[in-house]
């Protein structure tokens, strides 16, 4: 059996300078630069061993930011599609899915591929590290730290809106490590990171990190790494729905590593993404080639996030116009982007239902009808190696096989508009229950 080394032999590398130092002290930005960039990380082994299934996501440990490894993980699957790819006229069309689909061995619990976060996150984690992890999300990603810190017994403190708490199911208890907090109804994913960031300025609390943190975007990073190890080549074209952008960027850093790596093509894939209407700020900015986002009302998002399927699409802080962020991926793959209406979402969800055979998650719906589109308006060749990436699936069955569900409740409801010291004491009365 092979045997993953820990912990792996990495170094960081900012993206504006080009500065390398070692990772220590849960490093998420390189200090005194003179401009905001995200880091890299650079392993020591150019060419990528991928180990059996038996590891999960840790298969593709060789290129992740491990000092130990957790129970529980599975992998991104990949395929060739036959029927969806027959109705929409497409020779190679590959699907990789996260999610909970037995019959194809993918068996994440929480049914997306944030757990491919979670696990590469709380695994750079060193064991001596005591402090609790802080992370804002909008439903998937807490889902999926909140399950992999219960199992793995990692202090969790989880800010999400009320809004969207329906998505913080589970199919056993969590263990009390996990606390939740939330603002009122009514707020959105903005206020939440808000929140999550105040919590952060307090003793004993660190910040997950979002997309500066390398391990969360080597961590998605491993859906690419999946595609190109089933296809053997990497794909020339990737479709994904964008909420923040991080699998994005992600997937343009898996590729310039496949590039070294050498056994898997020169090529970038173009980057085909895909945002929900009438939220599409990124959309926007892309179309009038900005490395800003345009300013946005407050009020209006709030209302816009509201129209959408896909709640988790919704992020007015995404990492676009820094260093390395989504604007220079898009720049450096000639990248396209586009907004699906929900109606389109949905009958894309029927489609892939009904040729596939399994559910999938609003995001994954939006992505799966930019394809659509793009093959309608002849946007891609027939013949193009396309990756599908299916962020989410299968959680209606789940639900049905697992039965009852667990759900996790807010210990704390509070205004974004809380100064630090009030919310410390609040914290602190939790603490103490």
């Amino acid at each position: 059996m092979n045997t993953l080394q820990l912990p792996t032999k990495y170094h960081l590398a900012s993206l504006m300078t080009g500065n390398t130092f070692e990772d220590k002290d849960w490093i998420l930005e390189a200090m005194g630069e003179p401009r905001p960039s995200l880091l890299s990380s650079v392993y020591d082994k150019n060419q990528i061993e991928v180990y059996d299934d038996t590891f999960g996501i840790y298969k593709f440990g060789d290129w992740l930011p491990l000092h130990r490894i957790l129970e529980g993980s599975s992998a991104p699957v990949t395929f060739r599609s036959e029927n969806l790819a027959a109705r929409l006229g497409l020779k190679q069309l590959f699907i990789t899915f996260s999610g909970y689909w037995p019959e194809r061995g993918a068996l994440m619990r929480t049914c997306s591929f944030k757990e491919t976060e979670a696990y590469s996150v709380c695994a750079r984690l060193r064991p001596e590290q005591h402090q609790t992890l802080v992370v804002a999300s909008a439903g998937n990603t807490a889902r999926a730290f909140a399950r992999v810190c219960s199992d793995n017994k990692i202090p969790l403190l989880l800010s999400v809106p009320s809004d969207t708490l329906c998505a913080l199911w589970f199919d056993t208890p969590l263990n009390d490590c996990v606390t939740l907090i939330s603002p009122p109804p009514g707020s959105d994913y903005y206020d939440a990171i808000h929140l999550s960031n105040l919590v952060c300025q307090l003793d004993g609390f660190i910040p997950e990190g979002g997309a500066k943190n390398i391990a969360r975007r080597d961590g998605m990073a491993t859906t690419v790494l999946s595609a190109a190890t089933t296809i053997g080549r990497i794909p020339d074209l990737y479709f994904q729905a964008i909420g923040s952008g991080t699998g994005a960027i992600a997937a343009w850093e898996a590729n310039k590593r496949l590039i070294a790596d050498g056994r898997f093509g020169s090529h970038k894939m173009k980057l085909y993404l895909s945002q929900n209407f009438p939220f599409h700020p990124m959309v926007d900015a892309w179309k009038a080639r900005s490395r800003e986002l345009f300013p946005m009302d407050d009020q209006l998002a709030r209302e816009q996030v509201m129209e959408i399927a896909a709640k988790v699409l919704s992020n007015r802080k995404p990492p676009w116009g820094i260093i390395g962020g989504l604007y220079d991926a898009m720049v450096d793959t000639d990248g396209e982007m586009v907004f699906t209406t929900n109606e389109e979402a949905s009958d894309a969800a029927q489609l892939f239902k009904e040729t596939e055979g399994i559910d999938i998650h609003p995001a994954a719906a939006v992505a799966t009808a930019s394809l659509i589109q793009a093959v309608k308006s002849k946007a891609v060749s027939p013949d193009a190696y396309i990756m599908l990436n299916i962020t989410g699936g299968g959680e209606e069955r789940f639900k049905r096989e697992k039965g009852d569900l667990t759900f996790l409740e807010p210990s704390l409801v509070i205004s974004p508009d809380v100064t630090p010291r009030e919310l410390e004491e609040k914290l602190r009365f939790l603490s103490n229950k």
